[in-house]
């Protein structure tokens, strides 16, 4: 009895803190797929459950008992409830993919027909054994208790959350008010015939998400509940579990049926509706599978059945044996059948090199904090917009998911008719103006679009990679993930950010480039005011990323504030003729060694010793160095790759990454190790419209032509390969 109230009330908290990280308005940005997916996937197990009801009774033998609650667990079958989606999605680290937000959505709208049900079956059933007065009266005190929730308790809890400081902790007494409601909201649902976890769900959802009250009660409740009297949840079920009691049943054969029928019913309703939506044969089938798993909350709610008597030992057994069954081995066959990634791996945008030079550049920055903006607003204005040489900027906004448990991926550069997101802080307004800012003064020449993505860090690259592909973006800007203080030296470090620009690097379907800022980007008064020239040095040592990289400098030339400095590192045994300059060399030497503020020159080099000794010549002449990422192996860094630090800059960025170096640093990666250039038609977005409600990305192809259209004019760009290839 300890261990069950124990556990009774870890789950009560552990189901009020998934409500807490969902976000109703979800429902209304659900586009008619995702509902329709949803529906299906009930309707249809709940279908088949009904006709193995009717039909089994016919064919085998069914006693009394058995035969009054097969119904039942025809409904509980046709469940996919919303926390256990999510929490498997986090856990296969699929949660912001398409599929993943499919199933987000499908879920939630299988939660409601679930409750619906739950409420209908409530009010017959009291019908049918008291009279039809107590049916309607268990309608209207339900009614009466979510109308108390939401007209009373909700304005309660929002004047709470706005009590609370944007950066600050809630006060002891709040906790415990809130904490107290999820229990009287427990014993409400169980006295009105409700189980008591669903009565702190609903308190949980009108909880509002995210920082700064969801989060923090989150943070208080999760690890407790979750990790400690959660578990005892589990062990209850085991401890109920008579697995002899299936030698003694004489109706397994047909309740078994009616379980079987139920997960087959789900897995053909969702496979059968999503296909028919325009989701791949391919997607559709992991899809289907995810609706399938059931997790604690059918757990529980098979315990209850039990304990009062709705189903038996024997189908109690059954069910919790199946469910273990089926979702042991659907989770692995999920990870083995899905890769997110699969959907950009292999599709390549226009690299800057391969870009018509007189084209539109489409560029990528992404932001993990406000310390970002200003060094990249910079590099935009450095990267020398103009009318012959427009480009077209998408700022992805990135947070971590906290106090939320679906992710979301949405456009904010216009906001009329979108979801209000009530997790964002102002800090998001303060990122678009920059760049909204920047995009005015190169009226004309630059425009801005704004894109946030709250998702847990693991995936963070997915929705990075799943951007540049629909905007047809040829290079992705990134921070690096330390920051430098005034004196030098490392200010703070952030490992998860260095995971996510790992993962970028490796799957990332256009160029990547990764900014090292030391403080001379977010200055702009050299850049704005030419008090003096800013010094930008390509350093060149050869191969397709040092390309990229000279590439993108070549867009820089002609910004009346900037002077270019190109240094070709050669091996004093190599042939220096003509011949063996690269295109991009020649190109560069043809058109811009004559013009006034940029310069070239060739430095000979025996050894690693010698690199090391041109890499300290720049210091004193240097603002930005750009440099491109992965070098062949040769004398000129033989040495250095043995004490290499961050291996996602390369040899030679790793080194100027030091803190031997005070200019900033751009390191430029053309393409993933391991994989060739190739441009491909553009890939469909599966899902969309799932999402982001009814706006769809725009999507370019880089094999083809597409046109931006802006306040400022129109932009049009036509694909191919100038005098860069």
């Amino acid at each position: 009895m300890v261990l069950q109230t124990i556990s009774d009330v870890g789950f009560m908290f552990h189901v009020f803190v998934l409500g807490v990280q969902v976000d109703p308005t979800m429902l209304r940005r659900a586009g008619r797929n995702a509902v329709l997916i949803g529906v299906s996937s009930f309707l249809m197990p709940f279908a088949l459950g009904g006709l193995a009801c009717y039909v089994l009774p016919h064919l085998t033998v069914i006693d009394d008992a058995t035969a009054h609650f097969l119904p039942l667990l025809s409904i509980i079958n046709s469940a996919s409830f919303f926390p256990v989606i999510t929490s498997l999605l986090s856990d296969l680290k699929i949660l912001n993919s398409e599929i993943g937000r499919i199933a987000t959505l499908a879920s939630l709208v299988n939660d409601g027909c679930i409750y619906a049900s739950s409420i209908l079956l409530t009010t017959i059933d009291a019908s049918s054994n008291y009279s039809k007065w107590n049916g309607v009266l268990a309608i209207a005190w339900i009614g009466t208790f979510l109308i108390v929730i939401v007209f009373a308790v909700r304005p309660l809890v929002k004047h709470i959350a706005r009590t609370i400081p944007e950066k600050g902790a809630m006060k002891e007494s709040h906790f415990l008010m809130i904490a107290v409601l999820a229990l009287l909201c427990g014993f409400v649902a169980q006295s009105l015939g409700q189980p008591p976890a669903v009565g702190t769900f609903i308190l949980g959802v009108v909880v509002p998400e995210g920082p700064p009250l969801g989060s923090s009660m989150v943070y208080k409740i999760d690890s407790f509940c979750t990790g400690l009297l959660l578990p005892a949840k589990f062990a209850i079920s085991g401890l109920t579990l008579d697995i002899f009691s299936l030698g003694r049943g004489k109706s397994l054969l047909g309740v078994e049926a009616v379980i079987l029928l139920g997960y087959l019913g789900k897995f053909a309703g969702t496979l059968v509706s999503a296909v028919h939506f325009a989701v791949s044969f391919q997607d559709a089938v992991p899809l289907a599978l995810i609706m399938c798993c059931k997790g604690i909350i059918e757990a529980s709610f098979y315990i209850s059945l039990k304990d009062t008597g709705a189903i038996t030992s024997e189908a109690y057994a059954l069910l919790l044996i199946t469910m273990l069954v089926i979702t042991g081995i659907v989770r692995p066959l999920i990870w083995y059948l899905y890769d997110p990634s699969r959907r950009y791996l292999g599709y390549r945008t226009n690299s800057i090199q391969h870009l018509d030079p007189t084209s539109e550049l489409r560029v990528q920055v992404c932001i993990h904090n406000e310390d970002n903006v200003p060094s990249l607003v910079n590099l935009l204005d450095v990267s020398n917009p103009s009318r012959r040489r427009p480009i077209a900027v998408f700022v992805l906004n990135l947070m971590e998911l906290k106090g939320s448990a679906a992710a979301l991926l949405v456009p904010t550069h216009n906001r009329k008719g979108k979801p209000k997101l009530k997790s964002l802080p102002s800090r998001s307004e303060h990122i678009s103006n920059a760049f909204n800012i920047l995009a005015h003064r190169n009226q004309g020449s630059m425009m801005a679009q704004h894109f946030t993505s709250i998702v847990p860090y693991a995936t963070m690259h997915d929705d990075i990679c799943t951007v540049a592909v629909d905007k047809g973006v040829n290079i992705v800007i990134i921070p690096f993930h330390k920051q430098w203080a005034i004196d030098g030296t490392v200010g703070a470090n952030f490992p998860a950010i260095r995971m996510v620009n790992q993962q970028v690097l490796h799957k990332a379907p256009c160029s990547v480039g990764i900014l090292v800022d030391r403080g001379q980007l977010a200055d702009n008064t050299q850049i704005l005011f030419g008090h003096s020239l800013f010094r930008i040095t390509m350093l060149y040592l050869g191969g397709p990323d040092d390309d990229e990289a000279l590439a993108y400098c070549c867009r820089m030339l002609g910004h009346p504030h900037i002077s270019m400095s190109l240094v070709w590192l050669k091996h004093s045994s190599d042939n220096i003729e003509k011949s063996m300059e690269s295109h991009m060399i020649q190109w560069f030497k043809a058109n811009n060694v004559d013009a006034g503020r940029v310069s070239y020159q060739e430095e000979v080099v025996n050894d690693a010793v010698g690199t090391t000794q041109v890499l300290r010549s720049l210091e004193d002449s240097c603002d930005l160095c750009i440099v491109g990422r992965d070098h062949k192996q040769s004398e000129l860094t033989l040495g250095i790759n043995e004490w290499i630090e961050c291996p996602e800059l390369g040899f030679i960025g790793d080194m100027l990454a030091t803190s031997d170096y005070s200019f900033s640093l751009l390191v430029v990666q053309q393409t993933p190790p391991g994989t060739e250039f190739i441009t491909t038609q553009p890939l469909q977005p599966v899902a969309s419209s799932f999402y982001s409600g009814s706006d769809k990305y725009s999507q370019h192809s880089a094999s083809g032509k597409y046109s931006q259209h802006s306040a400022s004019g129109k932009y049009s760009q036509h694909s191919g390969y100038g005098p860069f290839g």
